[in-house]
This record gives C-alpha cells, structure tokens and sequence, in this order.
C-alpha cells in the first residue's frame, strides 16, 4: 500500500509532497520526484532581504526613484512587484530554475545529458573519471 507523506508547508505557498513511503525518516530514492502542490488559498507573502544587502539596496533605490514625486500616493515594494511580475518572461523563468539548482544536482544533469547525447548508461563516478581524465 502506497501512502503519501504529509504535505511540507514551507511558508511560501507552495507545499512539497514527496513520492510513496511508510513514513520512515529515510532517504528518497534519486529516481523519485517532488510534487508541488501551490497553496492558492495564500494571500500574503513576505520578502526577506536582509541577508543580501545588494537586494536591499536595489529595493530601497528603486523605492526611492519612484517616489521622487509632487502628486499621488506612496508607491509601494508591491507596486514594483506587482508591475514586474508579468514581464518575467520564459527565458527568465529557465535562469530562475538553473540558479536553484545545487552543485551536485548540476553534475547530475551533466552525466544524464552525456548518457543521453552518447547512449552509454555512466555511473556518476565513471562519468568523473572520463570528464575529469582520471587514470
């Protein structure tokens, strides 16, 4: 019997599920896949950019221009949000998706895509050796 285990809510809306186990703490299997399940009940969602001061800056500059004015009401960071949002274009969206990806899960994509080019079934560590030209 397969069960699904509890649904992970991470504060952004989006909740991860993980594919079948018994509810151990184990490791999940590399061909298994996460699942995002999109809280589309959320209706606020919260920016922290105090670990990168060049964010910030960029934020507060960009506050800044905008409201250097005489009329109207303050603009806000959702204002700014709000009209970039629907500029974010495909080739966006893949940067967005390569920057998320961790060093190993890079070297992954490597062997998958030399196996696939090259029609050969590597192991990682063989593909290291052949790349790296390890004797």
């Amino acid at each position: 019997m397969e069960k699904i285990k509890k649904e992970e809510e991470n504060g952004n809306g989006i909740g991860i599920k993980s594919g079948s186990g018994n509810g151990n703490k184990a490791r999940r299997s590399k061909t298994e896949k996460q699942v995002y399940i999109i809280n589309k009940e959320q209706t606020k969602f919260f920016v922290d950019a105090s670990g990168d001061k060049q964010s910030l800056d960029l934020i507060f500059d960009l506050l800044a221009r905008c409201n250097q004015k005489t009329k109207g009401r303050e603009i806000t960071f959702k204002d700014i949000c709000l009209l970039a949002l629907p500029k974010i274009t495909d080739k966006d969206i893949e940067r967005l998706q390569e920057v998320s990806l961790s060093e190993m899960e890079k070297v992954q994509r490597a062997l998958e895509e030399f196996n696939q080019k090259n029609g050969t079934n590597l192991e990682l560590g063989e593909f290291l050796v052949k790349k790296l030209n390890i004797n």
